[in-house]
C-alpha cells in the first residue's frame, strides 16, 4: 500500500475515524491537487502532508463529535475556501448530497477539478455571495445542515448561514479559542434568525483548542434575511444602530 495512503488511514484511526483504502486514496489525491494548485492559488498556508491530513482533513470531521452525520443527508458549505469541511465530509460520508458556496470564481473551479477527479457524486460548486443565494428558492430552507469553517463572527455567520437551514436541521460552526463571548454576542441573531444553540463542543484538537458550535433552527428565517451582501458584517444583528 501506498506510505501515504497508510499514514492517513493511521491518523484518522487515532481519531476513532475508520477509512477505506478508496476514502484514504481520495484524501491522497484531494492533498495532492490542493499543493499544485496552492503554488498559483492562494488556498492554505497549511501545505506539509500530515499538518494538512490533521488540520484540515480530520478538522473538517470533528462536526461528529457534535452530531450524527451518518443521520444528515443534505449538506451546504458557506464560504468553502478549498473545501474545507464540505469535501472531507463527503469523503467520509459519501451519502450527503453536498452544495460547495464560494464567492471566488478560480476557487470554485478548483472544486469542481477535485470533485470530478475523486468522482464525488451528488456533489456541486456554486460560484455566488452566501448573502444572494440564499434568497434564491432552489437553496433557501432546503438543506439539513450548513457548515462554515474559519468564516466570520458568529452573529455575521448566522446571516450567512440559517436561512439555508430547514427548520429541524443544523447550522454548525467551526471555531477556536474561547468562543463563550462569541456566542453571547450571537444570541440576538441566531434567535432573530430562527434558531437557538443546542450545544457548543470544546475539546483539545492536536496543539489548538477546538470549539463545535451547533445551532438547531426551530422556526422559518424572516424573508428579509439576509440583508444585502456587506450589510451582515458591517452590522450584525443586535448590534444596529
Amino acid at each position: 500500500m501506498d506510505p501515504s495512503v497508510t499514514i492517513i488511514k493511521n491518523e484518522f484511526l487515532a481519531n476513532n475515524i475508520t477509512l477505506t483504502d478508496e476514502q484514504a486514496s481520495r484524501f491522497k489525491e484531494y492533498y495532492e491537487m490542493l499543493i499544485e494548485t496552492n503554488k498559483v492559488m492562494n488556498l492554505t498556508a497549511v501545505t506539509e502532508f500530515e499538518d494538512v491530513v490533521r488540520k484540515h482533513f480530520i478538522d473538517s470531521i470533528m462536526i461528529s463529535r457534535a452530531l450524527d452525520v451518518e443521520k444528515i443527508r443534505t449538506v451546504v458549505d458557506i464560504g468553502t475556501g478549498a473545501g474545507f469541511p464540505g469535501i472531507p465530509l463527503k469523503i467520509v460520508y459519501p451519502h450527503i448530497s453536498l452544495t460547495l458556496v464560494d464567492s471566488l470564481g478560480k476557487r470554485v473551479r478548483f472544486l469542481q477539478d477535485v470533485v470530478d477527479k475523486l468522482k464525488l457524486n451528488d456533489t456541486v460548486a456554486v460560484h455566488s455571495r452566501s448573502e444572494d443565494l440564499a434568497h434564491n428558492k432552489k437553496y433557501r430552507e432546503k438543506f439539513d445542515l450548513c457548515t462554515a469553517r474559519a468564516v466570520a463572527a458568529m452573529n455575521v455567520l448566522s446571516e450567512y448561514c440559517l436561512p439555508y437551514v430547514k427548520t429541524g436541521g443544523y447550522f454548525s460552526a467551526y471555531k477556536s479559542g474561547n468562543i463563550g463571548e462569541e456566542i453571547e454576542n450571537a444570541g440576538k441573531a441566531i434567535t432573530v434568525l430562527g434558531g437557538e444553540i443546542e450545544n457548543a463542543e470544546i475539546f483539545d484538537f492536536y496543539d489548538m483548542k477546538r470549539s463545535i458550535v451547533l445551532v438547531k433552527k426551530i422556526k422559518k428565517t424572516p424573508a428579509k434575511y439576509p440583508r444585502k451582501a456587506g450589510l451582515p458584517s458591517k452590522s450584525p444583528i443586535g448590534t444596529e444602530k
